[in-house]
């Protein structure tokens, strides 16, 4: 057996022979580029506290890795068809892997947020490589079953990453979260050189580094726009983002139908099945990411389960990603992808609707229902979308295949977190509002209350801190009359403490349910669009034939 696999997929005259084997690469490779976000959410209390970080900081310490990965994937998705895929694979983990290691030595804000630059870069090239590898591997009557294994892989690393993170954090730092993911790449570098061949477009004609120049500036200015916006505020900044996405965009739209060979055909938009597939993961991961985002901090902050217990709690939604993704295995076959999707985006949408009863009083198992629910939900519906999307491609394009479902991934995401952790911070910051209406809390503390329930369970903490020291002056009084004093004193904190740590709790649950109701409207309108977008086939064969027949005159005209 050869210790490093030299033959180019392309040449073999039957399937790889070790191709399961590639596919773990591949998934490992995957694990670690989503479990670099979802770690990041319960690390980021202690690299807060740790490193001063004011809420601009931290958003910018989350998205710093999201700007340069959606930028990026398509322009990187076309180099790897061209040159390398196995290649660009290689090079990510490495960008990759040396970004995390730079996060962990980083002590400042600055300094992580580059870090996470660096690691959102190497991600741009590792997502595209592995499905195009993937692709290019598997015979199409597998293809199927492999991209669902990949699916799975996304839904675990979801619920993983918190579970790391939280195991890591109980006896080491922040920063240790970083390392999670550079003993994995290590293994999935040296695994990709032995397990994985080598690949690349059979023939590709010059890049058209224009197009993917333009699809870097629109691309990455909308995205720099979803978070600046509904965090910071509709400013300069903010604007001038939405100018040139919208300008960009227009320009490499109209360049890419004047060129005779586009980074990426956009008539392939008109194919209802693509284009429905690609609204499809978009919808979903803007429910999915938005989801977690105010379920991670309603179980740390409102249920006081600490980062390991919060991220055991989401294991739920792992499983049940894999359920989900075993039906749709056997269920896209027999009725078609179009009723495979569409259960799934209803079950997402049920899903968001019985967060809507989220109260004060409720515990984590009114949450259990809601995670496995959408657990089903992303099993059933993603990898039939990845499939139909990725055989929308040729060959030759395999990695901007890849790209574009990567890229609709990723703004979907973008666009959960900033609207509906925008909307969130709103609802909530109005419901504190008036459940302290009438207090005598000053309007500073108000203020940070209302900056987060982080900050508001924070103020809470000071007021009783403050009652424990008036109580303790109490028992040093000079005399009776003075202790009685500071003893109601101190009595009147605590009540005042425990008021506001109700207040707080009760509000970010109102925030919960509210911003759950716009998820689950949101969700549901995207479902009846994609079902109408989706075309009637009995079959995924059928579906396969029809796509085939559609692409051949894009893969003509793009040769």
């Amino acid at each position: 057996m050869r210790l490093v696999m030299t033959e180019p997929v392309e040449k073999m005259e039957r399937p790889y022979a070790r191709r399961w084997w590639a596919l773990l690469v591949l998934c490992l490779s995957l694990l670690i580029i989503v479990m670099a976000n979802t770690a990041l959410t319960v690390a980021a209390p202690d690299m807060t506290k740790d490193l001063g970080l004011s809420s601009a900081d931290l958003q910018w310490v989350i998205d710093g890795y999201t700007v340069p990965y959606a930028a990026l994937m398509l322009l990187l998705g076309a180099i790897g068809d061209k040159y390398s895929r196995r290649g660009a694979l290689v090079l990510g983990l490495l960008v990759f892997g040396g970004g995390a290691v730079f996060g962990y030595l980083a002590d400042s804000a600055a300094t992580v947020i580059a870090a996470r630059a660096v690691m959102g870069v190497g991600a741009a090239l590792i997502m595209p490589a592995t499905l195009s590898l993937l692709a290019a591997t598997f015979p199409r009557a597998e293809r199927a079953k492999a991209i669902t294994l990949w699916t799975a892989t996304a839904g675990l690393a979801i619920a993983a990453g918190p579970v790391v993170a939280g195991a890591l954090l109980r006896d080491h730092g922040w920063s240790s979260t970083f390392l999670i993911n550079v003993p994995i790449a290590a293994v999935a570098l040296v695994a990709a050189f032995v397990l994985v061949p080598p690949s690349k477009a059979g023939h590709h004609d010059r890049i058209d580094y224009v197009g993917g120049l333009l699809s870097v500036l629109w691309t990455g200015a909308l995205v720099y726009m979803i978070i600046q916006g509904p965090h910071f505020g509709w400013g300069a900044k903010a604007v001038t983002a939405a100018v040139i996405a919208g300008a960009g965009l227009v320009a490499f739209v109209l360049w890419e139908l004047r060129h005779p060979r586009p980074i990426l055909d956009v008539r392939r938009f008109a194919n209802r099945r693509f284009a429905g597939s690609n609204l499809a993961v978009a919808l979903f991961f803007l429910a999915v990411f938005g989801a977690f985002y105010f379920l991670t901090q309603h179980l740390q902050f409102v249920l006081g389960y600490d980062a390991l217990q919060t991220g055991v709690r989401m294991l739920p939604l792992a499983g049940a990603v894999f359920v989900g993704s075993a039906l749709t295995g056997w269920l896209t076959p027999r009725v078609g992808m179009k009723w495979t999707v569409g259960a799934g985006m209803v079950l997402g949408t049920m899903a968001l609707a019985l967060l809507t009863r989220v109260d004060t009083g409720s515990t984590y198992g009114d949450f259990l229902a809601p995670l496995i629910i959408l657990g089903l939900a992303i099993g059933l519906a993603l990898s039939p979308c990845t499939d139909a999307i990725m055989g929308a491609f040729p060959e030759s394009e395999l990695g901007v295949g890849g790209a574009v479902n990567d890229t609709s991934l990723e703004l979907g995401g973008s666009l959960g977190i900033a609207i509906l952790g925008s909307l969130l911070a709103t609802s909530y910051g109005n419901h504190l509002g008036d459940a302290t209406a009438g207090s005598k809390l000053p309007p500073s503390a108000l203020d940070t209350a209302q900056d987060s329930v982080g900050a508001g369970y924070a103020v809470a903490q000071g007021i009783a801190d403050k009652a424990h020291q008036v109580a303790a002056q109490a028992a040093h009084a000079s005399s009776p009359q003075q202790a009685a004093q500071l003893k109601q004193q101190a009595g009147e904190l605590a009540a005042g403490a425990r008021q506001m740590a109700d207040a707080v709790g009760s509000s970010f649950s109102d925030a919960v349910a509210h911003t759950s109701l716009v998820g689950a409207v949101v969700l549901g309108v995207g479902t009846v669009l994609v079902a109408l977008l989706l075309p009637r086939h009995s079959t995924a064969a059928q579906a396969a034939q029809v796509t085939e027949a559609e692409k051949e005159p894009a893969d003509t005209s793009a040769r």
